[in-house]
């Protein structure tokens, strides 16, 4: 993390910080007007507590460690500083009336951004260092979290009812050169002994989170991957199989969560009469066979589980993904360059995914489809820290709070994850039974 002091503050991340916002903005005004104190998914605050929370997040972080700003309204700094992650399985039960009229919110957001950029602004023309830790990756570490946020919350206003929400003009449908053809889910690939690289090293010239760091190698035995994520066409036979009440599949904890819970589909899907549907952002389709299917860690690990196969630990898919038959590394499964539209569905490219084999240029040296974009992959890793953690210490909380033997790491990058997060040593996480985020699996045979 030491490398960070040596960025130079660039305008290009005054831009970045301008784009993000308005990534969040957009997502903001597909909501309609009396449903912003709503709460799609229990576990998560009501919409109105995130309107704030990326203006404070910015603000509290920026503001004595960098800028030196006085405050100017306590309460909201400390009501929209934190968000929610419920580990001991209680839910939120607050009320909208306990939150602050829009109109309030609303003027906090603006004289935040409008103070923090005539202050940016000002540091970036006289090139002054004040603070303890470097502008820049201050400024990083608000970028990629509103990021984050503009990911999170499309999949928290993807669980909305249709009505709720207001469709923006839309983007052409995402066309791609294998649309449309069958893909076989059987098909797996060998991936000889070798060596990953997991992590970020110090002495490298790029932001990383905490839990990126330390860069240490891990010895991979020899195993096999499928070479495309599993489909929803795959799924629906584990559930025609009866996947869901096959008790051997499960877990303890996994199957008390479902049976108490009720689960027995994707959250994405419904079933209409006898054919079942699945629910975009906007609309209400018949389920697309080849798109990949979202689930939890808890289904992901039983559907392997009936396949005889396992989940891949983040070391297996890190080589399957960046690994060479040559024993090299890349930075990216289709090798050094830059992140592109062809490489994959990323980078709010679309609301929806594509079919797992719709990019051929973002296929690994292995040969493996789909590895970054189209939804996050989950592991068998517990989210743990590498070797050498070090806290953030203007951010302490952002992965050890996580560290709980609960989470459960996830790689990749889904239809919503920003282009710079596409990066290899990117860790992201969620708790075994969370089934709304925009992620899927494949499965791996050691």
């Amino acid at each position: 993390m030491a490398a960070q002091s040596g960025l130079e503050l660039q305008p290009i991340l005054l831009q970045r910080l301008n784009d993000a916002r308005m990534r969040s903005d957009e997502l903001f005004a597909i909501i309609r007007p009396d449903a912003l104190y709503d709460r799609p998914i229990p576990e998560r605050h009501r919409i109105i507590f995130y309107i704030g929370h990326l203006e404070a997040f910015d603000w509290n972080l920026l503001r004595e460690r960098a800028l030196g700003l006085p405050t100017f309204h306590s309460e909201f700094d400390r009501l929209f500083a934190f968000g929610i992650d419920p580990v001991g399985g209680g839910l939120p039960s607050d009320q909208p009336p306990d939150w602050p009229l829009l109109g309030k919110v609303r003027r906090y957001v603006e004289r935040v951004r409008r103070t923090l950029d005539d202050a940016l602004t000002a540091a970036l023309i006289s090139g002054a260092k004040n603070g303890e830790f470097p502008l820049s990756l201050l400024l990083n570490v608000a970028i990629e979290h509103r990021l984050m946020h503009a990911e999170t919350l499309a999949y928290m206003l993807h669980q909305m009812p249709l009505d709720r929400k207001v469709r923006p003009a839309m983007r052409p449908a995402l066309v791609t050169a294998n649309t449309g053809r069958d893909v076989a889910s059987d098909v797996s690939t060998e991936i000889p002994e070798g060596t990953a690289t997991l992590g970020l090293s110090g002495k490298e010239e790029q932001f990383g989170w905490d839990n990126e760091y330390e860069g240490h190698e891990v010895r991979v035995p020899r195993f096999a991957i499928d070479r495309f994520r599993v489909t929803n066409r795959d799924y629906l036979e584990f559930m025609k199989a009866g996947g869901y009440q096959e008790r051997s599949l499960w877990s303890e904890d996994d199957w008390n969560w479902i049976t108490k819970a009720g689960v027995n589909q994707p959250v994405f899907w419904k079933k209409e009469g006898e054919r079942w549907l699945y629910r975009t952002m906007f609309d209400e389709i018949p389920l697309p066979p080849d798109w990949p299917v979202y689930v939890s860690h808890a289904e992901a690990s039983a559907y392997s589980r009936w396949q005889g196969k396992s989940l891949p630990t983040e070391a297996q898919w890190h080589r399957a993904a960046v690994g060479t038959p040559q024993g090299g590394e890349r930075a990216y499964p289709w090798g050094n360059q830059t992140p592109s539209a062809k490489h994959g569905n990323f980078d709010f490219q679309s609301w929806n995914p594509v079919a797992v084999n719709d990019f051929p240029a973002g296929r690994s040296a292995f040969g493996i489809d789909g590895l970054v974009g189209n939804g996050w992959e989950w592991t068998s890793t517990v989210f743990a820290p590498f070797p050498g953690f070090e806290r953030f210490p203007f951010y302490p909380g952002y992965s050890a709070d996580f560290f709980d033997g609960k989470h459960y790491v996830l790689k990749g990058a889904s239809v919503r994850t920003a282009a710079c997060m596409a990066r290899r040593s990117f860790r992201n996480w969620f708790q075994g039974h969370y089934q709304y985020a925009y992620a899927g699996f494949r499965c791996v045979e050691n």
